[in-house]
This record gives C-alpha cells, sequence and structure tokens, in this order.
C-alpha cells in the first residue's frame, strides 16, 4: 500500500504495468517518462539482466491536488513478461497501489494475455492482494495493427471486474496518459479512504 513520508510531505502511490511480453509495457513507460516535464520527474532506471529488463521511475504530478497537505508521487513500474521471471513479477507486485494491465490487441496473443493475467492474479494472491479489490485500469495496445481482436471480445474475455479500459497506441503514445489519468483517479480515490 501506499508509504506517506511525513517529511517530505507526501504520499508515495505505486503503479505496475503488468501484461504479457512484447505487449507494450516498456513502450508505455518510456512514452509517459519522455512526455513528463523534467522538473516533476526523477531519472528512467532500467534494470537488465541478461534476458529480463524492468524499467522504474518516480514522478510528481502537479495538477491532482493533495491529500490533507500531502502531495502525491506515482512510482511506475515494469514488470518483464515472460512467464519466466515470475520470482521478479511477484518481488516487484510487493506494495502496489494499482495495476495498468496491458494487454496485445493482435489475435494470436490473446491465449497470451490469458495467461498474463492469470499470472497477476495469482502473484497478487500470493502478496495477500486481491484482484477484484485492486484499482485497475486495461490498456488494449497495438490499436494500429490489422489482425487485432475487437475491444467488445477483449473485454468479455479479459476484464472481468468491469475496470476502465481504454485503447492504446504505445508506440506513438495514443491512449497512454488516458490510462495513466485513469489509474492514478482510482488509486488517489482508494488512497483517500484509507488515509487517517
Amino acid at each position: 500500500m501506499s508509504f506517506v513520508n511525513n517529511y517530505t510531505k507526501e504520499i508515495n502511490c505505486k503503479i505496475v504495468f503488468y501484461g504479457p511480453a512484447l505487449g507494450g509495457k516498456t513502450t508505455c513507460i518510456k512514452y509517459i517518462y519522455n512526455q513528463t516535464s523534467g522538473d516533476t520527474k526523477n531519472n528512467l532506471v532500467s534494470l537488465d539482466t541478461d534476458q529480463e529488463r524492468t524499467l522504474f521511475f518516480d514522478f510528481l504530478p502537479l495538477h491532482l491536488g493533495q491529500i490533507r497537505g500531502f502531495k502525491t508521487r506515482f512510482h511506475l513500474y515494469t514488470v518483464p513478461g515472460q512467464s519466466f521471471y515470475e520470482s521478479s513479477r511477484k518481488l516487484i507486485l510487493r506494495g502496489v497501489d494499482g495495476i495498468i494491465f496491458v494487454a496485445d490487441s493482435q489475435i494470436d496473443k490473446m491465449e497470451d494475455n490469458l495467461e498474463s493475467l492469470r499470472d497477476l492474479e495469482n502473484n497478487l494472491e500470493e502478496e495477500g492482494y486481491e484482484l477484484s479489490k485492486m484499482p485497475m485500469v486495461f490498456m488494449w495496445n497495438k490499436r494500429d495493427l490489422p489482425n487485432i481482436v475487437s475491444t467488445i471480445d477483449l473485454n468479455s474475455k479479459l476484464n472481468k471486474y468491469d475496470r476502465p479500459s481504454v485503447e492504446t497506441t504505445a508506440v506513438n503514445g495514443q491512449g497512454v496518459f488516458n490510462g495513466l489519468k485513469l489509474i492514478s483517479k482510482h488509486v488517489l480515490l482508494n488512497v483517500r479512504g484509507n488515509f487517517k
């Protein structure tokens, strides 16, 4: 859950971009980083090994207001998409406040999306969270490609908790900030309800 820093008067919220390998998580976070004002963000950190990459940065949005005099700082993370990096994904999910699930809209990637969503649910349970209670937004990514699943089918197959969703094309940033704004709103509503 959110970390409150009384010294800096900040509430730190963790948002994790989750989804199948090569679905667009890294592209989304890089786009957000590149479009965020330099004085409100820290460096983009990439933790690379031979086979996996995790990205992280944090930023302080200027227009989301305060909660009882505290500013809100968002920490954005991606997880490695390949299923054999389960331990890394579990570690990154610790302390999560909200999830952006980046689904690959290509027809032949539906099973990868379903597997990644099941993996997310299992990993959250192991960390003591319930996906049904977690703020979450779906990004239906790669909407610019020709062989894609309709958003109606994506919603019916992946969005069993009826969470907000947006169509995105991460390579040009289309819809990416809409998804970030949605998850930020839901995370802040959750934090306000828990902040004493």
